[in-house]
């Protein structure tokens, strides 16, 4: 992958904040031609730095009115692929996270009402081999969400700041390549 620089950074704070923002508007904020943002969108979508894109469904307004998080401790570690792979065939189980702490794993998953969550628990996940207990926790609320931030070092800023070389550093040990953070205008 080439690697990720200032204009990307732009691309990506912009179209974190609205993913329908049209392409003509992108390119006007960052002063590149609508080409250069299409490209540029397209190889960050290649290299799996932008994931996804759509629309967010509220899954009160369609009858899914409870959002739980289950905590699934596994007979041993080393189960979790195989764990994960039968989690993933329950459509409603919408995340899933190999983890640290009590939990091998925890996944978060959205139900109709509390009998379609026992269901849930009763028949699927805790009848997949491997599973050793579970433990609900009911979200009474969501207060908020959002994309991680997309940080973008000021006109002042330059690479020998030991803030921006400790976030390239950072970038770089979690696969992210970043160069030097000079516009690149396509």
């Amino acid at each position: 992958m080439k690697k990720v620089d200032l204009l990307d950074l732009k691309i990506l704070q912009i179209i974190s904040m609205d993913a329908r923002v049209p392409f003509k508007d992108v390119a006007e904020a960052c002063g590149v031609s609508r080409a250069a943002i299409h490209q540029r969108v397209l190889r960050l979508t290649e290299a799996g730095v932008i994931t996804g894109s759509g629309y967010n469904v509220n899954a009160k307004r369609i009858g899914y009115s409870t959002c739980t998080y289950v905590g699934i401790k596994l007979e041993r570690g080393s189960m979790y692929q195989g764990v994960a792979a039968e989690l993933e065939k329950i459509d409603e189980i919408v995340e899933c996270h190999f983890t640290t702490g009590p939990y091998t794993m925890l996944v978060k998953l959205y139900c109709r009402d509390n009998e379609h969550l026992m269901k849930l628990l009763n028949h699927h996940i805790q009848e997949i081999p491997g599973v050793v207990s579970t433990e609900t926790l009911i979200s009474l609320e969501q207060s908020f969400s959002r994309q991680v931030p997309v940080m973008i070092p000021s006109k002042d800023q330059t690479v020998n700041s030991k803030k921006l070389r400790a976030l390239m550093e950072r970038m770089n040990a979690e696969g992210v390549i970043v160069d030097d953070l000079e516009d690149n205008n396509d």
